[in-house]
């Protein structure tokens, strides 16, 4: 990777949050303006201050218009992006880049989807035309290879695979409960998870994550303007994105105990950010936990454990919140729920409210370091973005 990346030379000054969940009395706007107003009251910045916008989604806005008409921006630009699932990571990307490319002084990051109205249960997609070759298959069942083919590579067992899985799902749920922006916040227990419905393949009901309605806002600045607006920013150390050259389940080398998109794109954010031992050196890590197989092959892609070690580390507690690396303790997408464009924010929000001692009863200890993960489109061709951010400069 040829990135050099902006290691501390940008800050997160302010964020907002919605709930996430079926929020049939609310619009894209009403998310909009309540992420953006209290993402604007943490920093104490009005709304004039705001020197630019950019604004991730889907499917629920075409333009700048998304954000521009929410809010009543008078005369400010907005950029709209989108790429998958990781269009809310995207938009934080590209307002960073360009605070620390001196084009402004003060930008806003804008996530938002609204699912729910679409009145499918899955994800709202208008896939282009192609020239006929792609596989039909739905998200679960596209991420069900994961699970055979790591077991398949590794010599686990079905029972054992299946315990791994349901440990996944659980401890997202655990970890939601304690959440109160989270859309699912009942515990599950992993028997439950085991004796779900099945969707595709091995993968039952509580092997999927939520599809949900909601917004995030981050408000960004450069770093030795930082201290003006808060004593406790948070400091970008890496962001990162890899796109796929796409492979299929027809392609013969391909294999999907690995996704390559996540191990190149960590190799550049680690990188970035001049880490060298990812599982110490990190105090939690937001990763897309699309379905419970996806979550246990990014420990190993992310570095988190060794090749074919993850399943036994996931049933060893490693990833709980108590564990050594927590993972998702927010409740990841398995229990907060996923409106495309605002998830990626999501994830910086968990990291901003840990360093800022506010994360009620899943606050942890002592973090210092942490990453988040997006993963758009299906194993075969994917989109990957890794960032990592830190209560403390360099």
């Amino acid at each position: 990777m040829s990135s050099h990346g902006i290691r501390d030379r940008v800050a997160i000054v302010g964020m907002g949050c919605t709930r996430f969940g079926e929020l049939w009395g609310r619009s894209t706007a009403d998310l909009v303006v309540e992420a953006a107003t209290d993402c604007l009251a943490s920093a104490g910045v009005a709304k004039n201050q705001v020197d630019a916008y950019w604004v991730g989604t889907m499917d629920s806005g075409y333009s700048g218009l998304t954000v521009s008409m929410s809010l009543k921006t008078e005369g400010r630009p907005v950029t709209r992006v989108e790429n998958l699932c990781a269009s809310g990571s995207e938009s934080i990307r590209g307002a960073a880049y360009a605070v620390a490319a001196g084009a402004y002084d003060c930008v806003m990051a804008v996530g938002v989807e609204k699912l729910k109205d679409s009145g499918f249960s899955g994800l709202v997609r208008h896939d282009p035309p192609d020239d006929g070759s792609l596989p039909e298959t739905s998200a679960p069942a596209a991420f069900s290879y994961l699970a055979p083919a790591y077991q398949s590579a590794y010599g686990v067992d079905d029972d054992t695979m299946r315990a791994v899985l349901s440990h996944i799902a659980a401890k997202n749920h655990a970890n939601g409960a304690r959440n109160p922006r989270a859309q699912f916040r009942s515990p599950v227990s992993p028997d439950t998870v085991t004796k779900a419905p099945r969707v595709a393949g091995n993968l039952g009901v509580l092997d999927c994550s939520g599809v949900a309605d909601g917004a995030a806002a981050a408000l960004i600045v450069r770093a030795e303007h930082a201290h003006r607006y808060t004593d406790r920013p948070m400091w970008i150390k890496a962001l990162s994105v890899v796109a796929g050259s796409g492979r299929t389940i027809l392609d013969e080398e391909a294999s999907f105990h690995s996704l390559p998109e996540v191990t190149a794109c960590a190799a550049d954010a680690y990188a970035q950010a001049g880490l060298g031992d990812p599982r110490r050196e990190l105090s939690l890590a937001e990763v897309h936990d699309c379905f419970t197989p996806t979550e246990l092959v990014l420990m190993e892609d992310l570095r988190f454990s060794e090749p074919g070690t993850a399943w036994r580390d996931v049933l060893d507690g490693v990833f709980d919140h108590d564990g050594s690396l927590p993972v998702n303790v927010d409740g990841g997408l398995k229990s907060f729920g996923h409106p495309i464009g605002a998830t990626g924010l999501r994830m910086m929000f968990e990291c901003w409210l840990q360093f800022r001692g506010e994360a009620g009863e899943r606050q942890l200890a002592t973090p210092r370091l942490g990453l988040t993960h997006n993963l758009g489109g299906r194993p075969g061709r994917c989109v990957c973005f890794i960032g990592v951010v830190g209560s403390e400069l360099s």
